[in-house]
């Protein structure tokens, strides 16, 4: 470990120390506008002059704040709020590798009864798949008819029951929008409406904006507050129904003073200030109605979504040294919150079971927007678990204690799952490590899988690690059923890397008690390299290679390959960048699927005994929309 990072996590640990642990109720909001205002006036008024005394000095920098910023909108009344709806069981079978069970995930293709729903490139499209079909039926523009896309990314899709989902950014706009469509028996898709909610942009290459919990959109949304803004008390999260005439005015307030909570810290003029909103919209009601929840905090974050609650840890600049996490419950309860130190990797570092909070932390980093998780620690190598009893969560005025912490060995992470009662970590550097949060006595134990860590997944009640040892990519199987992780089995795909790094990328198919079929995208040699390492290609696709996966062994079944991975000409209008990816394996009861962008293809696994099973192309379809007419391709759209 760098002497600096030990340094700053144990002096951050000895600063949570300082006091008694004696949590009160719940964090307490403003109790009213003015309460609000005040307090931003009297962190902006500092925060001008600071930033004026720099530009005099010609220090002047650019603010994460700034570099993100979008328009945003006078406030306007607030609406009634609507109850959250409760769980209900999924009406299609998930094929979403989603993190807590019971709570789906934005994606790009979701399982709805007889149909596939696929969101690409600012497009919805439907498949036909039931009654053994591979038919393509419908597609319809990801937004609103006589709306302009231009500056706007739809990225993420959510399905319940006949209600289609799209969530999208709109930097022209400012705001998330919210397009509702209802799927027909047959396949067709028929817009409803798009909604705008007021916010900033979401974005983070590993984390997904939005959920569903029953039959309730949940959102995590962060509004910046900028000193410079003439008001900043006033950059309020809104909604508004899209139509063409549309004006800022039409936003309602979704957020009263009296939901925007904060602990007893002041507000540091030198560090940008975030409302963390979680917003709920039952989808059950005719017209889109919302809540809002929000915090008050520094802007750096990660945020978690358990099955009754949306976690946001927080923190000010690249230390994060002296950080916050906030519990804002589902059920409209007021949130809690506790001092805390360091900077989760991001959302996969959080588990909340068994009356606890589990995260693993850095010793510092500015969060998850945008590649923050990819861009890593400023503190080096310093990594702890917290362990927290939600009972201390109370009224932020406290802090996490030294019992609550646990230093572990340095090391580079970069990924980290926890798998039934396990915590692995691992890197680049090819370190990786298991423990088992709830047993403080047993140390860490170390791993050696000979390769990058650079995905871990549930295998079952096992895990796998996924990364490149030089050209080749590495599966590592591990058997965590008895006290001690033990390395199984090993299968090398020559030649290849990942061509997916979003979990949503990976998926594994339970086939008994100790055996199933996974599947991961990826690229062979010769291949393009994916934009930032996140997506599988401007337009073309990766292969999804397949494997059998029984008592900790690997064999081998074969890919499922694109066409081409070629650009093709589509008239794409919006969202001509696969952020999220545009291929996935797909298990639909003994069927087996592959999304390759525009093309479906299926397989069949077939053979004798198990460790001669192949996979094989059985039909392939491809619901390319084609050009618009007279419209040239361009790539740098």
């Amino acid at each position: 470990m760098h002497t600096q990072a030990r340094a700053a996590l144990a002096g951050a640990l000895l600063w949570l120390a300082a006091g008694p642990l004696h949590a009160a109720a719940t964090l307490s909001p403003f109790a009213s506008e003015a309460d609000y205002v005040a307090a931003l006036t009297r962190w902006s008024e500092p925060a001008r002059q600071r930033a004026q005394a720099r530009r005099l000095e010609g220090m002047a920098s650019k603010s994460m704040a700034d570099t993100m910023a979008a328009p945003m909108a006078s406030a306007a009344p607030a609406p009634a709020a609507a109850a959250p709806a409760p769980g209900a069981a999924a009406e299609s079978l998930s094929i979403t590798n989603v993190q807590t069970a019971g709570v789906d995930e934005g994606g790009i293709v979701k399982h709805a009864g007889a149909h596939l729903v696929v969101l690409r490139r600012g497009r919805l499209f439907t498949v036909r798949v039931g009654s053994n079909h591979l038919q393509p039926v419908a597609s319809v523009n990801a937004y609103a008819p006589g709306s302009s896309p231009r500056g706007a990314w739809y990225d993420e899709l959510l399905v319940s029951g006949r209600d289609v989902v799209v969530i999208g950014y709109s930097y022209a706009r400012g705001g998330t929008e919210i397009g509702r469509f209802r799927l027909g028996d047959d396949g067709s898709l028929a817009y409803r409406s798009t909604h705008h909610l007021r916010s900033w942009d979401y974005y983070s290459s590993r984390n997904y904006a939005s959920r569903l919990v029953g039959r309730t959109l949940v959102f995590y949304s962060p509004v910046l507050l900028q000193p410079s803004h003439p008001q900043p008390w006033a950059q309020w999260p809104g909604l508004r129904r899209w139509q063409a005439d549309a004006v800022p005015g039409e936003f309602q307030r979704l957020l009263p003073a009296t939901r925007i909570y904060r602990s007893d810290d002041e507000l540091d003029p030198g560090q940008p200030l975030a409302l963390h909103t979680v917003t709920q919209c039952p989808l059950d009601a005719p017209e889109l109605g919302c809540q809002s929840t929000a915090v008050l905090g520094p802007q750096g974050r990660v945020f978690y979504v358990s099955a009754n609650s949306v976690y946001v840890w927080a923190a000010g600049g690249r230390g994060a040294a002296q950080a916050a996490v906030f519990r804002l419950p589902l059920d409209g309860a007021a949130p809690t919150g506790i001092k805390a130190a360091g900077m989760p990797v991001d959302q996969l570092s959080f588990l909340e079971a068994d009356g606890h909070l589990n995260v693993l932390l850095r010793g510092g980093g500015a969060g998850e927007s945008m590649f923050g998780a990819e861009r890593g620690s400023s503190h080096g190598n310093a990594l702890a678990l917290l362990r927290l009893p939600l009972t201390a969560l109370g009224d932020g005025r406290q802090a996490a204690q030294r019992e609550h912490y646990r230093k572990l060995p340095p090391a580079g992470v970069a990924q980290n799952r926890y798998v039934g009662d396990w915590l692995l970590y691992g890197g680049q550097d090819g370190q990786a490590w298991a423990l088992r949060p709830a047993d403080a006595t047993a140390e860490p134990q170390r791993l050696a899988p000979g390769h990058a860590v650079q995905r871990i997944e549930a295998l079952g009640r096992d895990a796998v690690l996924v990364g490149n040892a030089g050209a080749d990519l590495h599966f590592t199987a591990l058997r965590l059923g008895g006290d001690t992780p033990e390395p199984a089995g090993r299968h090398v795909q020559p030649n290849a890397r990942q061509g997916e790094q979003r979990t949503h990328g990976f998926f594994y198919r339970p086939t008994g008690a100790d055996e199933g079929l996974l599947g991961l995208p990826i690229l062979h040699s010769g291949q393009r390299t994916p934009r930032s390492g996140v997506y599988a290609g401007a337009q073309g696709s990766a292969s999804v290679t397949y494997l059998r996966h029984r008592q900790g062994h690997f064999m081998p079944l074969g890919e499922l390959q694109a066409s081409s991975d070629a650009p093709q000409a589509d008239g794409c209008q919006a969202s001509c960048v696969d952020w999220y990816g545009n291929a996935r394996p797909i298990f639909l009861g003994e069927r087996v699927f592959a999304l390759l962008g525009y093309e479906l293809v299926e397989g069949r696994v077939a053979g004798g005994l198990w460790h001669r099973e192949r996979i094989s192309e059985l039909r392939r379809v491809s619901f390319a929309p084609g050009p618009a007419p007279g419209q040239r391709y361009s790539p740098f759209q």
